[in-house]
């Protein structure tokens, strides 16, 4: 039976698993950085933390959708008396009396290059009270279908990733239960972690698990990746063809 290891294979195929692996790292850290600059804010502090992730899903029961996200990931786009007037607003319960001497100026400025009917971009149309009315309830989180539909991405998307991705781990030459706790973990990770965005929509206390699950699935990609392209580039092949270890 022929041994599958790094050093069996040819400069070719190290050169492909390499560039597969630096694209994947790579993709992982801008998926990171994309997670931290949008929930960062949700709690209208700086840094991501906790109450971040829980309002994501669970939402901010004590304020509205349209709050949250003024305070939160849209806060870069409008002034802080501005955001003030509308919180203020909405305070008062959102009337549309004040919505068009008051409110939709603001709006005007800040918001309408995006939020119309005509952008294509499958926003709230804030140009009308009716649009903005929509977003000006309490807030509790991602929708379902969001959920659902971010959901069916994710398991087949990282599925197929970490597919590959354990498929070259595998021909390293490491303690074989490290290695199939390595293989193993992100799978568990993802399905977990997608698992706990619906429990954080009914509990908020279930988002620490969703921090957890991330935490163990940039864990094992990163030990993988690690131990691959090292093993890939200086793995020497053994001297006696008897020292071989067995395929696991």
């Amino acid at each position: 039976m022929s041994i599958h290891r790094f050093y069996t294979k040819t400069v070719s195929e190290k050169l492909l698993y390499t560039s597969f692996l630096l694209l994947i790292g790579l993709g992982y850290l801008m998926a990171t950085a994309y997670l931290y600059v949008t929930h960062e804010m949700n709690d209208g502090k700086p840094g991501l933390s906790v109450e971040d992730v829980a309002n994501s899903y669970y939402g901010n029961r004590s304020g509205t959708r349209l709050e949250a996200a003024i305070r939160g990931p849209m806060s870069g786009f409008i002034s802080d008396d501005d955001r003030e007037s509308i919180v203020a607003w909405l305070k008062d319960g959102g009337e549309e009396d004040h919505y068009e001497p008051t409110i939709k100026p603001i709006l005007q400025k800040t918001c309408l290059n995006c939020h119309v009917a005509s952008s294509g971009m499958n926003l709230p149309d804030f140009s009308t009270y009716a649009g903005i009315h929509k977003v000006s309830s309490v807030d509790t989180g991602m929708s379902m279908a969001s959920l659902l539909k971010l959901s069916h991405i994710h398991l087949f998307g990282i599925s197929i990733l970490l597919f590959i991705l354990g498929w070259i781990f595998i021909q390293s030459e490491i303690n074989v239960h490290f290695k199939r706790f390595l293989v193993v973990s992100p799978m568990l990770a993802v399905f977990i972690d997608v698992a706990s965005w619906f429990l954080t929509k009914w509990d908020s206390h279930y988002a620490m698990v969703v921090i957890f699950a991330g935490a163990v699935l940039g864990f094992s990609m990163a030990a993988q990746i690690v131990i691959s392209l090292y093993q890939i580039w200086f793995l020497r092949r053994p001297a006696d063809p008897d020292d071989h270890p067995p395929l696991k």
